[in-house]
């Protein structure tokens, strides 16, 4: 198994004690904020690991590595090494999740919205900002991310191009996160005046998050995207959105291409493309665990 630190946690004879040990460290802590799961308008029916955890091995292990049910059907030459630069263990994924449940002392809510960098808040927290073409997915994301905050607001429309400012959610004080407006089809007529200073000059930006369609894979305009984090020299990482609507073939053919540019034309991208469906809410648990981590709020543990 590439999931050891699933092993025992995952298999059946151990799972009532994993539920357990959830029970006891982390329900009591957070009480308020899992309670409010179930009316949560954003709520997912796998938004906490309390529920993901009560599921089969099998479909545990997709749902928080959704990699792991493709690499069986890739050929023994391809190099698997770099789907696995991240990872964390389940006890890392369960207190990464604390950070995305609101409580008294710690809020999580809209903070505010900016059209040019002059605008934009100062904060001295660490910031991570979500990028993608229009139409990839991108709102639906970051409400899945934030789908145990009760009535948050985030805007998800079909329309590509809805997102026409940069707009800031604050994680009280462990980080901000910005939703960027969509490049590519109906993009704001400001949008490099607005999003180049940004990734130019925000001092705090720790990641990144650079969204492609998993259903199309890389476009023409995600390629000068990817151009673009190179040549200001930022840290970044490509999120592979809407994988469950794309065919198995193509969405694997489509991820190969992208580790083969990762590997071949970046410096500054994380070599782990991060795959996600925001519908089924595979890979959402890996990606609050890894935000928690770039912005120095996790320090993973040792498996």
């Amino acid at each position: 198994m590439f999931y050891p630190m699933l092993e025992g946690l995952l298999s059946r004879t151990l799972l009532p004690k994993t539920q357990g040990l959830l029970s006891r460290t982390l329900l009591p802590k957070t009480r308020k904020g899992l309670l409010l799961i179930s009316t949560c308008r954003n709520s997912h029916k796998f938004s906490s690991v309390i529920d993901v955890a009560m599921i089969s091995e099998k479909k545990m292990g997709s749902l928080l590595f959704p990699f792991q049910g493709l690499e069986k059907y890739l050929m023994g030459g391809v190099n698997k090494s770099h789907f696995h630069a991240f990872l964390p263990s389940f006890e890392d994924i369960k207190s990464a999740e604390t950070f995305f449940i609101p409580s008294k002392r710690h809020n999580i809510d809209y903070y505010s919205s900016a059209v040019r960098m002059d605008h934009a808040p100062v904060i001295s927290e660490p910031e991570v900002c979500f990028i993608g073409r229009s139409n990839v997915g991108k709102s639906s994301l970051i409400k899945a991310l934030f789908s145990l905050v009760p009535d948050i607001e985030v805007r998800v429309s079909k329309t590509p191009g809805h997102t026409k400012k940069m707009n800031f959610f604050m994680v009280k004080k462990a980080f901000t996160l910005v939703d960027m407006p969509g490049y590519g089809f109906k993009a704001p007529k400001d949008f490099e005046d607005m999003v180049e200073p940004y990734l130019k000059t925000r001092k705090n930006l720790r990641r990144t998050f650079l969204l492609i369609d998993g259903s199309v894979g890389v476009q023409k305009a995600d390629r000068i995207a990817l151009d673009m984090c190179e040549e200001f020299g930022i840290p970044y990482v490509i999120v592979v959105t809407k994988i469950d609507k794309a065919k198995q073939g193509e969405l694997l053919r489509h991820i190969l291409e992208m580790q083969n540019i990762i590997e071949d034309h970046t410096t500054g991208c994380f070599p782990q493309p991060f795959l996600v469906s925001s519908v089924q809410f595979s890979g959402i648990h890996l990606l609050r665990c890894f935000i928690a981590h770039v912005t120095g709020n996790l320090p993973l543990r040792l498996t």
